[in-house]
């Protein structure tokens, strides 16, 4: 045995239990608004901070240090005080930011069901996606939506070809696994003369979807309806949408056929899936591990709880989206664009 190899991994191990660790302390500053309350204030001692935020100091002390510990704070020694920088103001406390407290929420939810997806890995039983924590669905949709809001509309929308035009005009969109409608509503905000319809399998996104929508004062443009992606509603569509949930779902290549009867002859399937590499072991990473681990919670458990139960996993690659949509029938398939966190594909007819 190699002692320093041992070593080398036992590091990783404290690093990673660390980590695993600081998500309830970070999802107990989301909570409270800490971070924003933190930003906004300027540089605290714990006692300071408790009489800004109203929360008992020995805990803020405990938790303050914490942040720091662990690079989501800086400490000034000589005065005591605690402080975020602008780049850690931007992660932690601006909703419109990567609001990186929001991926936190996610992990904390899916890891309450821990003992349903250990029991699932002795039966092979699936765990839909309704049935865990609300903490999932809320944390998904904030930690998405800033990534969706950058991108959509400034690059993926023009990377497609002939969309941005049809959406100006007053295309007909059909926003598929839509969640809580964050991506439907960026349409519609983007185009008010297109008209979106968001449909998803999970009543309870679906409720919160159309009181946002109403809040936003987009109800006259986007409507949503609790519908699975083999059976959402209307044809002639000019673009179909798809927003990370293609390899959630039980039958994919169901979920395809229907994109395919329900566009316009000439109409665009727009689908943003997690990117991955086709060599398994290229997805041996940060991204591919972050990826791994939530899709051994939350979109393998939930394909397996559905009809098929293909399980395409969140690090399914081009190939297996390809394969998909060749046998619903698409004849062009093309990577439209990228991010760190996304592969964006344009499917056509």
């Amino acid at each position: 045995m190699d002692d320093e190899k041992v070593n080398e991994f036992l590091g990783r191990f404290v690093t990673d239990l660390a980590a695993t660790e600081a998500a309830g302390s970070i999802v107990v500053g989301h909570r409270l608004g800490l971070y924003r309350a933190l930003a906004e204030g300027g540089p605290a001692t714990p006692e300071e901070f408790a009489e800004r935020t109203g929360c008992h100091p020995r805990y803020l002390t405990e938790w303050l240090r914490g942040q720091a510990a662990g690079g989501y704070a800086e400490y000034d020694p000589e005065t005591g005080r605690f402080r975020l920088s602008e780049e850690q103001a931007f992660c932690l406390a601006d909703p419109n930011g990567p609001n990186v407290p929001a991926a936190f929420l996610v992990a904390v939810g899916m890891l309450r069901a821990e003992p349903r997806i250990t029991e699932a890995f002795r039966t092979g039983a699936g765990v839909g996606w309704h049935e865990h924590s609300e903490d999932v669905f809320v944390g998904c949709d904030a930690f998405f939506r800033p990534g969706y809001a950058a991108e959509l509309v400034p690059h993926w929308i023009p990377a497609l070809d002939g969309v941005e035009a049809k959406l100006a005009a007053g295309a007909r969109v059909a926003d598929v696994g839509c969640g809580l409608g964050s991506s439907s509503m960026l349409l519609a905000e983007a185009y008010p003369r297109a008209r979106v319809v968001g449909s998803d399998y999970h009543a309870d996104s679906i409720a919160l979807a159309r009181k946002r929508a109403a809040e936003s004062g987009l109800a006259d443009r986007v409507s949503f309806e609790v519908a699975s992606a083999q059976t959402f509603t209307g044809t002639g569509y000019d673009l179909v949408t798809m927003f990370d949930c293609l390899h959630d779902m039980g039958d994919p290549l169901g979920a395809a056929r229907r994109v395919r009867e329900a566009l316009d002859p000439d109409g665009t399937w727009l689908l943003v899936e997690p990117i991955a590499s086709d060599k398994v072991e290229e997805n041996f990473n940060p991204v591919g591990r972050l990826y791994y681990s939530a899709s051994t919670f939350l979109c393998v458990p939930n394909s397996l709880s559905q009809p098929v139960g293909r399980a395409l996993g969140a690090q399914a690659g081009d190939a297996a989206i390809r394969e998909v949509a060749t046998e619903a029938g698409f004849t062009r398939f093309r990577r439209a664009a990228e991010t760190t966190f996304n592969a964006i594909y344009e499917i056509r007819p």
